[in-house]
């Protein structure tokens, strides 16, 4: 197959880099001469096909490399991810690499969502990117586990996300590091719920609700604010068998928010872990 390279670089010895669009019959190709390689990992490759389904994928520093003899050393979950994807993408290809070069390859340190957000000037970035997370996650697959491959959400979703919405992110990263002093839940737990709850709150119901929950003052028995109060801590702590995944901390923060904007559901709040095969709650929203 002749394969089209453009935008040639200077040789420094026998390397030679050039930009190539890799179309996945060209990916392909490639992968017909690995030598040695790790060992595939398809949670990678789903993910970096779903990045260039979304229009994500940018042409950087990161490629495909070849040695000497013209075997592949670096790039195959990129190369699998363009044929999973069925989507050519640019990217530069370096030929004549040293054979012994392959032990160092790709092992620095993979960029966080929180280093992503570092340029946006915001407060608590391990906080706030994993608010961000799992509100995509919320939205995206509230029914489903929140961990594992299919789980994957992109820096550039959460920089996006955050671009778009920024000053309720930044609000809810504040709330949650406030009300989770006085809860059973994390901090992660606390933001997410409060951002999802308050989407289409008027201010002063907002206000109410946190400052109730902050103090427990002349809070009556059966207020859905009192109840969430009460939940046993024990169920955030490592190590704890009784310690409850972010998803059903949020599930339990929604339920209880539904209770007080509804008093009607009051009687059936039931706040405990999600059972098998119940759904996440959705916010009931405040009526201006």
């Amino acid at each position: 197959m002749a394969i089209d390279f453009v935008e040639p670089g200077e040789p420094e010895g026998n390397l030679v880099w050039r930009v190539v669009e890799v179309t996945p019959e060209i990916a392909a190709v490639f992968l017909s001469r690995a030598s040695v390689n790790r060992r595939l990992d398809k949670g990678r490759v789903n993910a970096l096909a779903d990045a260039i389904v979304r229009g994500e994928w940018k042409l950087t520093h990161q490629g495909i490399a070849f040695d000497e003899d013209g075997l592949l050393l670096d790039g195959q979950h990129r190369l699998h991810a363009i044929i999973e994807a069925k989507t050519p993408v640019e990217m530069l290809v370096f030929n004549g690499l040293a054979k012994d070069v392959f032990p160092v390859l790709d092992t620095g340190k993979r960029r966080s969502a929180a280093d992503t957000l570092l340029s946006t000037g915001a407060k608590y970035l391990p906080l706030l990117s994993s608010t961000i997370r799992h509100v995509i996650l919320f939205k995206a697959m509230p029914n489903d586990s929140w961990s594992g491959s299919r789980a994957f959400v992109s820096n550039e979703q959460i920089l996006s996300a955050y671009n778009d919405d920024k000053d309720r992110y930044r609000e809810a990263v504040t709330i949650g590091r406030e009300l989770s002093k006085h809860l059973f839940a994390s901090q992660t737990a606390v933001a997410v719920g409060f951002f999802l709850t308050t989407e289409a709150a008027p201010a002063a119901e907002i206000d109410e609700w946190t400052s109730g929950l902050k103090s427990g003052a002349s809070l009556e028995a059966g207020d859905a604010r009192l109840t969430l109060r009460e939940v046993p801590r024990e169920t955030q702590k490592r190590g704890s068998k009784r310690r409850m995944r972010v998803r059903d901390q949020v599930s339990i923060y929604i339920k209880a928010w539904n209770a007080w904007v509804d008093p009607k559901k009051a009687g059936e709040l039931r706040l405990q872990r999600l059972r098998k095969r119940e759904k996440m709650p959705m916010p009931i929203e405040v009526k201006f």
